[in-house]
C-alpha cells in the first residue's frame, strides 16, 4: 500500500511537469486529489490494517497528497506566468505611433451669441429667467396689452394649440410672469433668452423658429437715457468699441414710446455701402419704454414705477456679427457650417 502511494506521487507529478494548459492542471487535481481519486481508494484499505500500519499509512497519505497539492500550485503559478507574459506579447503597444485624432465640438454661433448677451448682461446686473415654449394666451397677449381683437396680434402669426394656449411668439411672457410675481414691487432687472415660434415663411431672412433675448429694467427713476446707455454698451460688446446707435419711433404694444434701434455699418463705419443699403445704419432690435398698462395689469403702480424692455433677435446678431447671409444655415446642422467657429 505504501510502495501504491509513492507510485501514485511521481505518476501525478510527472504528469503535472509536462501540462501546458490551466484546464488541464485542474483536471489532474480532481484526477488525484478528488473523493474519486487512486490515492482514495488506497485508503480504503486502511480498515483492515493494524493501528499502528494505519498511522504509518496515513502519514505517507498526507505526505503524498501535500507533495501533489505543492506541484499543482507551482506548476499553475509558472503557468498563470506564462499566460500573461504570452498575452503581453500579443498585446504590445507600439508607443511610437501617433494617437487617434479626437473630434471636439465647437460652440453653435447662436449658442455663442447668446453665452456673449447673457455674460454681458450678468456683469451689469440682470439675472436670466426662462419660462414654457408652449405659453397661455393670457401671458403671451393679453398682459401685453393685447387683449383678444387686437389688431395689433396680427403682426405674429401664431401656432395656436388651444383657444388659450400656443407656442410663444416672443419671450415677453417671461417678463408678464415675472412681474406678476413681483407683486408690484421692483426693481426688476432680467433677460429672458429662449425660442419662439411664428407662422413664417422659411428664406434666408425668416424662420418660423427664432432665438429672442428680451430685457426688462422696472424701478422708480427709470428714463429713456437708461435704455439708450444699455443700447450702445450693447452694441459695443458685439461689433466693436467704435460702433455708434440710432434710436428711431416705432410702434410696439407693449412699450410708449416704442423705437427701432439702428447699429453704425460695420463694412463702411457709417459713410454708406451694398451691406446697408447706402444708408449707413443696419437695424438690430426693437425696445421702448414698457407700456404704463403692462405695468398695471401686473399690479404695478405707473406713477411710481418706470421701465424699459427690449427684444434682440440672436440670429440677427450672429448673422450681422459673423457675415451669415441665410437664416437657414443655424438650422441645416451642417459641421461645415459649424466648424467655421472654431
Amino acid at each position: 500500500m505504501l510502495n501504491r502511494l509513492k507510485e501514485l506521487q511521481i505518476e501525478a507529478i510527472n504528469e503535472i511537469s509536462n501540462t501546458t494548459d490551466l484546464k488541464e492542471l485542474n483536471d489532474l487535481r480532481v484526477k488525484y486529489l478528488g473523493k474519486k481519486g487512486p490515492i482514495q481508494e488506497v485508503m480504503k484499505n486502511m480498515k483492515d490494517m493494524q493501528p499502528e500500519e494505519r498511522k504509518s499509512a496515513g502519514a505517507v497519505s498526507n505526505e503524498v497528497k501535500n507533495a501533489i497539492s505543492a506541484a499543482i500550485e507551482t506548476k499553475k503559478e509558472e503557468l498563470e506566468a506564462l499566460a500573461i507574459q504570452q498575452k503581453l506579447a500579443n498585446e504590445t503597444i507600439d508607443v511610437t505611433l501617433p494617437g487617434r485624432t479626437v473630434n471636439i465640438g465647437v460652440t453653435h454661433p447662436l449658442q455663442a451669441v447668446t453665452n456673449e448677451l447673457e455674460s454681458l448682461f450678468i456683469s451689469m446686473g440682470y439675472t436670466v429667467e426662462e419660462g414654457p415654449e408652449v405659453e397661455w394666451d393670457h401671458y403671451n397677449f393679453e398682459l401685453l396689452n393685447l387683449p383678444k381683437g387686437h389688431p395689433a396680434r396680427d403682426m405674429q402669426d401664431s401656432f395656436y394649440i388651444t383657444e388659450e394656449s400656443l407656442l410663444r411668439t416672443h419671450t415677453s411672457p417671461v417678463q408678464a410672469r415675472v412681474l406678476e410675481a413681483a407683486k408690484g414691487k421692483g426693481p426688476i432687472k432680467i433677460i429672458c433668452p429662449g425660442k419662439v415660434y411664428r407662422r413664417d415663411d422659411d428664406d434666408a431672412t425668416h424662420s418660423h423658429q427664432f432665438t429672442q433675448i428680451e430685457g426688462l429694467v422696472v424701478d422708480t427713476d427709470v428714463t429713456m437715457a437708461d435704455l439708450k446707455g444699455t443700447l450702445l454698451e450693447l452694441a459695443r460688446q458685439m461689433f466693436g468699441q467704435d460702433r455708434e446707435i440710432r434710436l428711431r419711433p416705432s410702434f410696439f404694444p407693449f412699450t410708449e414710446p416704442s423705437v427701432e434701434v439702428d447699429v453704425t455699418c460695420s463694412k463702411c463705419g457709417g459713410c454708406g455701402c451694398n451691406i446697408c443699403k447706402g444708408t449707413g445704419w443696419i437695424e438690430i432690435l426693437g425696445a421702448g419704454m414698457v407700456h404704463p398698462n403692462v405695468l398695471e395689469m401686473s399690479g404695478f403702480d405707473s406713477k411710481v414705477y418706470q421701465g424699459f424692455a427690449f427684444g434682440i433677435g440672436a440670429e440677427r446678431i450672429a448673422m450681422l456679427k459673423y457675415g451669415i447671409e441665410d437664416i437657414r444655415n443655424f438650422y441645416t446642422n451642417d459641421l461645415r457650417f459649424i466648424n467655421q467657429f472654431k
